[in-house]
């Protein structure tokens, strides 16, 4: 816990409430209910500051706020759900007896079994301020950027910066007793370089960040590092051609790329999906789904990490998770409910965009874990392919595992060399599939630079994503040419 106050010392001088009031608040919401019932109230406060700097002007910085409480009451697969945006305990007490109502009006199932509580990590301490940071700090940051991004090539014509950050506390208080505590920092820095030359014009971006302070991205320059990464890309933009299109050999840079493993699979490894069986990986645990080569891990563990909690937004501490071990799938991603009908517990991934929303399971980092092969040597082994280092949107059928991907960066391999730019390359496959084809993977493995958002129903969170240099054999590549 990354903080000296109780979690009840913070209810009662945020909120004005005791333990006896929390108490009675939950004995309405599981009463002498069925057996097995289970509620909790997850309290979230937090402010998000913003800037932009866009043609050598800052923008109207932008702050919003955000207060609440939501209470849930579960009784076997059946879920009531309510909130409200003034806490107090008549509120508190209207919406326990509206959760209760609505679980109660369904036909309750098999009681949730919830499993032993795993320590709370302090992934994220924090000594320093981050909302109230002086305006000066922050735009002296955003006008280097801009000057750098434009001294690399005249042909940068315009820059975009962009800082968001973010300071949110949570406590969640739950009828099996836990009452628990957490205050999440949350920054990002994006950039975005407009590039011209003639008729032509590219657009290149990098942004980073996590669950650090301010002082993160002046530590070795790492505002440097993004603002000559979109500059760079822009200007590589500008001679790039038409990507070939047809079934080619595609080897995927290391970090990023690694948004791929995330919506091709990972989504499909989500315990509701498989619970209800409509995942391509349901009913599929010890099996073979996947090349030797090919080990993924859902970490929400790793310290400053964006996609990293202390506990997740049910009170349970995260967890590294081996979901497919050397092409062998191992377990899927549960939060208390999926997690405890299926007999599995929770794996510490139940998360939700506030407390406005109910809970499911999510991924924190999820990456495939690094090789024995170097970067060179993937690709050098291949003849003609494709190398994709960076990626825009993607979309995955849960279903069947069908995804498409569009590589905004991507160079041609010919005879094992790295030759041409090319652009509008986009990746069409089956993640099931893709993963038997993985023929080499590098011993390279980095995260993303922290920039990842996550959708599913609805709701967004913050995620991260990573893998090392690895060739995927048989990819259809969309293009322009042949």
């Amino acid at each position: 816990m990354n903080t000296a106050i109780t979690p009840s010392q913070y209810l009662a001088k945020t909120f004005g409430l005791t333990p006896a009031q929390l108490d009675k608040v939950l004995g309405i919401a599981v009463g002498s209910r069925e057996k097995g019932a289970f509620s909790d109230i997850y309290f979230q406060v937090g402010t998000t500051e913003g800037l932009v700097f866009d043609q050598g002007i800052l923008k109207n910085p932008s702050r919003s706020d955000v207060s609440g409480a939501g209470i849930r009451v579960v009784i076997g697969d059946k879920t009531g759900y309510s909130y409200t945006d003034h806490v107090n305990v008549r509120n508190l007490t209207a919406a326990a007896r509206n959760a209760a109502t609505i679980a109660l009006h369904a036909n309750a199932v098999e009681p949730v079994q919830v499993g032993p509580a795993r320590k709370q990590h302090n992934l994220y301490p924090l000594e320093g301020i981050l909302i109230g940071l002086p305006l000066k700090e922050k735009v002296d940051l955003l006008m280097m950027i801009d000057r750098e991004a434009r001294q690399y090539d005249p042909r940068i014509k315009n820059v975009t910066v962009s800082l968001s950050i973010q300071e949110e506390t949570v406590v969640i208080v739950t009828s099996l007793g836990d009452l628990i505590l957490d205050r999440r920092p949350l920054v990002r820095l994006g950039v975005s370089c407009l590039a011209e030359e003639g008729s032509r014009r590219e657009t290149g971006s990098s942004s980073g960040g996590g669950r650090v302070d301010f002082e993160f991205f002046l530590e070795d320059e790492r505002w440097k590092k993004h603002a000559l990464k979109a500059a760079q890309e822009a200007i590589g933009l500008l001679s790039a051609v038409p990507a070939p299109a047809g079934e080619m050999t595609v080897v995927l840079g290391n970090g990023w790329p690694g948004v791929l493993i995330h919506e091709a699979v990972g989504h499909g490894l989500e315990g509701d999906f498989n619970r209800k069986g409509t995942s391509a990986f349901s009913k599929m645990i010890g099996q073979k789904v996947a090349s030797d080569l090919c080990t993924i891990i859902d970490d929400g563990t790793v310290p400053g990490r964006r996609g990293s909690l202390n506990i997740d937004d049910e009170g349970v501490p995260t967890g590294n998770t081996v979901l497919i071990e050397k092409g062998v799938l191992k377990g899927y991603l549960q939060d208390r409910t999926n997690g405890g009908l299926m007999r599995h517990g929770s794996t510490g991934n139940g998360r939700r965009e506030s407390y406005r929303h109910v809970p499911m399971p999510r991924m924190t980092n999820t990456y495939l874990a690094g090789g024995q092969s170097t970067p060179e040597e993937i690709i050098k082994s291949v003849k003609r392919g494709l190398y994709a280092v960076t990626f825009g949107g993607g979309q995955v059928d849960i279903t069947n595992g069908d995804y498409t991907f569009s590589a905004t960066s991507a160079i041609l391999i010919e005879d094992g060399k790295l030759t041409t730019a090319v652009k509008g390359a986009t990746l069409i496959g089956n993640g099931p599939k893709s993963l038997h084809h993985v023929s080499m993977v590098g011993n390279d493995m980095a995260l993303d630079e922290g920039t990842g958002t996550c959708g599913k129903r609805g709701q967004s969170v913050p995620v991260g994503v990573g893998m090392p240099t690895i060739r995927i054999d048989g990819v259809t590549v969309g293009g322009t040419s042949r």
